[in-house]
């Protein structure tokens, strides 16, 4: 279950990760994307990533994701653009999901490896989708600095270097053939775009029965976000290629 929080704060991204529009574009020329590409894109979330690759090179895209809300935007976004016949969403859980193997040219799991427990999870269990010859794709956290601070409130995530997330791609089989590293202004844009909008959430719905754990996870991620995130955590899609 997504925890209402996220879809208090996450109403008014159209990407919800810390990359921009450019370069999920850029990802899909590094997937050699075109018509006849199809692509999986698990936590598919609000639809961003997919409608862009959708209206851009062509490529059916098959999303999942679990939160309704969620689901229920990427519907709406696809229908109109117009691209309801190049983009479905599956309201449903990721990790559960059935694939047929090897039908997809690329398979996406952007910024949501908690779906299947982990970086090596997600791409264990996103290379059987994939034909050979085609690609995995995981954004993924990762620490720019290490020794992390003491007072580091979210230390204990299970990230690791950048270095350290590429070996566990090719621990898994999978050459690294791209990085699209994430930049401050997307980080900025991203993190900003919650406060915006929880605050607004907030200021409508004094009353409502969650407001105040709202709060409190707002100003924790804030904070950590301004003293540390910003400085130490990195963000970028990592593609994976699925040797011939």
């Amino acid at each position: 279950m997504i925890p209402r929080y996220f879809v208090v704060a996450e109403a008014l991204h159209a990407i919800q990760n810390p990359t921009s529009a450019e370069k999920i574009l850029l990802l899909g020329e590094r997937l050699d994307l075109g018509p006849q590409a199809r692509v999986l894109d698990v936590a598919s979330g609000r639809g961003g990533p997919a409608l862009l690759l959708a209206e851009r090179f062509g490529c059916r895209v098959h999303g999942v994701e679990l939160s309704p809300e969620f689901h229920a935007v990427a519907f709406e976004r696809a229908a109109a653009a117009g691209l309801g016949d190049r983009v479905a969403f599956e309201l449903g859980d990721g990790a559960q999901a059935v694939h047929e193997s090897e039908s997809y040219d690329a398979a996406l799991c952007l910024g949501a490896s908690f779906v299947f427990g982990g970086l090596a999870d997600t791409v264990d269990a996103l290379a059987p989708a994939v034909r050979a010859g085609g690609y995995v794709v995981v954004g993924e956290p990762y620490w720019r600095r290490l020794p992390l601070p003491e007072n580091y409130a979210d230390r204990d995530e299970p990230y690791t270097t950048l270095e350290g997330t590429v070996a566990i791609f090719e621990t898994c089989g999978l050459p690294v053939v791209s990085v699209i590293a994430s930049s401050d202004d997307d980080w900025d844009r991203y993190e900003t775009l919650h406060w915006k909008a929880v605050e607004t959430w907030l200021a409508a719905n004094l009353g409502d029965p969650d407001a105040a754990e709202v709060r409190r996870r707002h100003e924790h991620w804030k904070h950590n976000y301004l003293r540390h995130q910003r400085e130490r955590l990195g963000w970028a899609i990592f593609v994976g290629w699925k040797r011939l």
